[in-house]
């Protein structure tokens, strides 16, 4: 995905997918309400066969992506509930040493479930990772969608945070349902 950088933002939101093979990431710039795709991408652990130089890697690279785009707020995935237990382990540490690279840097970390991510991006909750990509080019508008959907899930994680913390009318969490509403040009309306 396209990366420019700004900065004439009101605020800046890193949202993370964290993986241990692969992490996903994306940048999200908010000026006068309106959000904007400053970055979208991953960062591949797949070859790096030892987890705690993984977790390093993973330490490290989200240093350079907040050096980078100096984001105001750090959103994350929380790790689901699986049945394998190894790797809600290593998916834990990954999130756990994320979240450390936002603590060194003095920023502020919003966590929010899988569901709760899909729900503010999609609608719904059990939406699939492609459902929740091509939400997000109507939301944030970008032309293609990237190879890896963790891209686009670390994305989803900045806009959920921007949605939940943005009141909407009578101080409801804004969503899909009042982004639609106010941006009906933005929208393709599929018929069934």
């Amino acid at each position: 995905m396209a990366q420019t950088l700004h900065t004439d933002f009101d605020r800046i939101i890193l949202g993370i997918d964290p993986g241990t093979n692969i992490m996903g990431y994306g940048i999200l710039g908010i000026a006068g309400g309106e959000m904007s795709l400053q970055a979208a991408g991953v960062i591949r652990l797949d070859k790096l066969k030892n987890h705690a130089l993984k977790l390093k890697m993973i330490f490290e690279k989200t240093v350079t992506l907040i050096e980078s785009f100096k984001p105001d707020e750090f959103s994350v995935e929380a790790p689901f509930f699986g049945k394998n237990v190894q790797s809600m382990l290593k998916l834990g540490r990954a999130q756990g040493v994320a979240m450390a690279a936002a603590l060194y840097s003095g920023i502020p970390i919003f966590e929010y479930s899988p569901k709760k991510i899909k729900l503010a991006v999609t609608g719904n909750g059990n939406a699939s990772k492609e459902q929740v990509a091509s939400m997000l080019q109507q939301l944030v508008g970008f032309e293609q969608k990237p190879r890896y959907l963790d891209a686009t899930d670390g994305l989803a994680a900045a806009v959920c945070h921007y949605f939940q913390d943005n009141p909407g009318p009578a101080g409801k969490p804004r969503g899909w349902k009042s982004y639609v509403s106010s941006n009906p040009d933005k929208v393709v309306r599929v018929s069934r």
